[in-house]
């Protein structure tokens, strides 16, 4: 929002400091995030009150060696008028016309006024030096919009207002701080001069005067001339029309052109401008509508029906039925005529209702719009407009009449409009006023000050809201408390945003200042934290995947089925993805189902700049499920998922050795290893190959399988997925582009995993000596060395301290289709030294499990 301070300074009185201004404002919850200055000190380019000022240009004379320049005798406010060349174009029309009866108000430049360069690209600020010009001399100039720096217009000078005073200053005149200020959503009654006004008085002490606009109507009533019908009262609480007649198209007075400039808008003409300029100053966006182009002058409001289109201000044919094409997911709300739509309600309106040169009745709408509707419409046809701002954000209640009055009143005035008597006020939903009861006990419990009653409806008085203190009774001369006296608010209508006692408290808390409030402990004692485990495992694992060496991402959760169909290409089928409606860009138009795609492509980009990355990311996926009784509709699972990304040489480049190895499938599987262990898994998480998965790389792959019960005997009888881990697979490596020989990548199931996980159990360090035995098993190539690993751990029991694989054999010396695997084995007692005849009893146990549930041997 920009605020002009000349404009503010209508409603409200500003002494202080524009800076001061702007802390008091930024301090009370409305950020001042630029302080713009148009012409006086602390501008990019000040105008110097002796060398610029007001002019009447009285005579344009003929250059006498130049067509294309013409001699202008000025009046600045000296003895005598001074001579300028120019070449303004809109000063050839009173060429040699003699002495003007009604000389043109300009600004005069005289030497040594520091100005833009009209013809230089940019803004370059030059000196005004005098020199002749085709044999006359020019020392002085009369100033276009750019050599001000007002706007990047060069084509003629700028011609001022009749009562712009002749040697006045132009710094005086024309010379603007404008503030642009940051509004958060619940500041919409800010979104006015007149709102801005209320909070400047409250923050500052300063008198407050809002006039009631009136409107001088001379015309005969409305009432029978024109109509207003609301069949969806829901979503417009009120709907008022007023009647300009007789109204003359033309440009707006130069004040409020530049007012208009100023605070962000451009004028268009007087109706237009007038229209914006009251929204600008109350709040309250009205629309135009040509009077003769409205069938009957009959307005009807009603949702969109299916099928029907509308030509809106900007030209656009825009289809108005919900659905891909529009971008709408409800029926728009419509003004509308009895042949079809004007208008799309507080957003933009019509080309068939357009205000034109030919208009010359005005029918002038304010009205109150659903706030939520409003929003649909505007984002659902990308269509953000001033008017939609306001609107979806609230908008007074009582307003509609203010507006139409101040309208009116001004089309009365410069648009030599006949104002109609009466209104039409179609209004079936009133405010309903809100009276909240606010106790000094209360503010002490927020916010911590002590305040007596009368103070803080003093404050909130200032804000406007009406306030009486209650609970208090006169005897004589003495005021008699019979308990502490409690505050009644009555909220006006402005503030919807005020509901309850915690919202009185805030506004209290910035009209006291929050710089104020002190510094206080709480006086009672804190909870206990509420953990969430979940949370905490979450935090483990983070923590677990960056001591293992892996650097943390954080990728999108939006991607393109182009990504997808690099690493996945069979699941790059839009119809499986939530699709947002309102995209950023186009790589960012799905909700991901996978993490892997996110993560290889960002594995991608490291690689372009370092030989070796190793990366991981926890986020979420968003799985759609079909609701019972709703099939039009998908709402999101969204689980966690854990995804690792490996890539490059495992040792460092180093002097010491030139043969380097590249990270491949056992460094995940030993990274996944580690995860299980920490979260309890170790002996539920088992590794089955994976052959059939297009992302990777076949015999080099695995499905990550959790075991979630077993029998009495300690057997799986129950078993999930919970993750996949591999190399990926040499196609994708090439749609990826990256000329590394590997790429490892893992993506897990946390959710699953934290189900499961178990508690860290610690165990004291025995002080007793552990016994190694070396066991050899030849069994089936079928026979996976994770089943052989799980019938030793089980069968060993508890004495078993570590199991390692350090040898295997597969040839002529243990048969065809079979292999030989070599395990340390290492046994330790906590409390005693272990026996050779215990050993002895645990070896005897492996063995025979291994030859009844997998027919191994042990090889001699």
């Amino acid at each position: 929002m920009r605020v002009p301070l000349s404009w503010l300074r209508e409603f409200v009185t500003i002494d202080l400091p524009v800076e001061e201004l702007a802390r008091r404002l930024t301090f009370g919850g409305m950020e001042v995030a630029q302080i713009h200055r148009i012409g006086v000190e602390g501008a990019s380019l000040p105008w110097d009150p002796d060398l610029i000022v007001v002019a009447n240009v009285l005579e344009v004379r003929s250059h006498p060696n130049a067509d294309r320049l013409v001699l202008a005798d000025v009046d600045y406010g000296a003895v005598q008028p001074h001579t300028v060349v120019t070449g303004a174009p809109n000063l050839f029309p009173y060429r040699d016309r003699g002495r003007l009866t009604h000389p043109l108000k300009a600004v005069f430049a005289r030497e040594g006024a520091q100005l833009y360069d009209g013809h230089a690209e940019g803004w370059v600020i030059t000196k005004l030096k005098g020199r002749p010009v085709r044999g006359v001399m020019s020392d002085a100039m009369l100033c276009s919009e750019k050599e001000l720096g007002l706007n990047e217009d060069h084509e003629g000078i700028l011609i001022l207002p009749d009562d712009a005073p002749v040697g006045m200053p132009l710094r005086d005149y024309l010379g603007e701080v404008v503030l642009e200020i940051d509004l958060t959503p619940n500041f919409a009654r800010c979104l006015s001069i007149v709102g801005v006004a209320r909070e400047v008085a409250a923050l500052t002490g300063a008198p407050l005067c809002i006039p009631e606009p009136q409107v001088e109507a001379t015309g005969p009533s409305l009432v029978g001339r024109a109509a207003v019908t609301v069949l969806a009262p829901d979503l417009c609480p009120r709907f008022m029309v007023g009647l300009a007649e007789g109204v003359k198209i033309g440009p707006s007075p130069f004040w409020m052109q530049r007012r208009l400039i100023n605070a962000g808008m451009r004028p268009i003409n007087n109706i237009v401008d007038i229209s914006n300029y009251v929204m600008l100053e109350w709040g309250q966006p009205t629309h135009a509508f040509d009077a003769d182009r409205v069938a009957n002058r009959h307005l009807i409001v009603r949702l969109a029906r299916p099928g029907e289109r509308l030509t809106t201000l900007d030209n656009r044919d825009r289809d108005l039925t919900p659905g891909a094409e529009s971008g709408l997911t409800h029926p728009p709300l419509l003004v509308c005529d009895e042949t079809g739509p004007l208008a799309v309600a507080g957003v933009m309106g019509g080309a068939s209702s357009e205000v034109s040169e030919a208009t010359t009745n005005v029918l002038l709408e304010a009205a109150i719009w659903e706030p939520v509707q409003i929003r649909r419409t505007a984002r659902g046809l990308k269509l953000p407009s001033e008017a939609s701002r306001r609107f979806e954000r609230g908008v007074d209640y009582e307003l509609p009449p203010i507006a139409l009055r101040r309208c009116l009143e001004l089309m009365r005035l410069y648009a030599g409009a006949t104002i109609a008597a009466d209104f039409i006020d179609v209004y079936s939903r009133p405010w309903q006023s809100v009276t909240i009861d606010l106790a000094p006990s209360e503010v002490r419990r927020l916010l911590g000050i002590h305040l007596d009653s009368h103070t803080i409806a003093d404050m909130l008085s200032r804000l406007g809201f009406g306030c009486t203190v209650v609970g208090s009774a006169t005897v004589g001369d003495f005021a008699m408390l019979a308990a502490e006296p409690t505050v009644r608010v009555q909220v006006p209508s402005f503030r919807q945003d005020v509901t309850m006692t915690a919202d009185l408290c805030e506004e209290i808390a910035r009209i006291y200042g929050y710089d104020r409030i002190p510094d206080t402990r709480l006086a009672d004692e804190l909870p206990p934290p509420a953990t969430q485990r979940t949370i905490e495992l979450e935090e483990q694992v983070r923590d677990l995947m960056a001591s293992a060496g892996l650097t943390e991402l954080i990728t999108y959760s939006l991607i393109d089925m182009e990504l997808v169909a690099k690493v996945h290409p069979s699941e790059a089928i839009a119809e499986r993805y939530l699709k947002l409606s309102n995209p950023s860009t186009p790589e960012h138009v799905y909700l991901r189902r996978s993490l892997l795609p996110s993560i290889a492509a960002a594995l991608t980009m490291n690689l372009r700049e370092r030989e070796r990355s190793t990366v991981f990311e926890i986020g979420r996926v968003y799985l759609p499920l079909a609701q019972p009784g709703q099939h039009d509709r998908w709402l999101p699972d969204e689980p966690r998922r854990l995804a690792i990304a490996l890539a490059g040489p495992r040792q460092p480049e180093s002097w010491l050795s030139t043969d380097r190895d590249w990270l491949d499938f056992y460094d995940g599987k030993g990274i996944v290893e580690l995860l299980g262990e920490r979260l309890g898994l170790s002996d539920r998480l088992s590794f089955v190959p994976l052959t059939d998965d297009e992302r990777f790389h076949p015999g080099r792959s695995a499905t990550l399988v959790l075991t979630t019960q077993r029998d009495g005997r300690g057997r799986a009888v129950a078993q999930q997925v919970v993750g996949v881990l591999g190399e990926a697979h040499p196609q994708v490596r090439a749609r990826l582009e990256v000329t590394v020989p590997r790429i490892v990548l893992a993506e897990i199931d946390l959710e699953t995993l934290f189900i499961h996980a178990g508690q860290a159990v610690y165990r004291p360090i025995s002080r007793f000596p552990a016994s190694t035995q070396d066991l050899s098993i030849v069994a089936d190539e079928t026979v996976s060395e994770a089943q052989i690993r799980s019938v030793i751990q089980r069968s060993a029991g508890e004495y078993l301290e570590s199991l390692i694989l350090f040898d295997r054999y597969s040839g002529p010396q243990v048969g065809e289709g079979k292999r030989s695997l070599t395990y340390h084995l290492t046994f330790r007692a906590p409390d005693r030294t272990l026996l050779d005849e215990t050993l002895a009893k645990i070896r005897k146990k492996i063995i025979s499990s291994l030859e009844r549930e997998l027919g191994a041997t042990i090889r001699s």
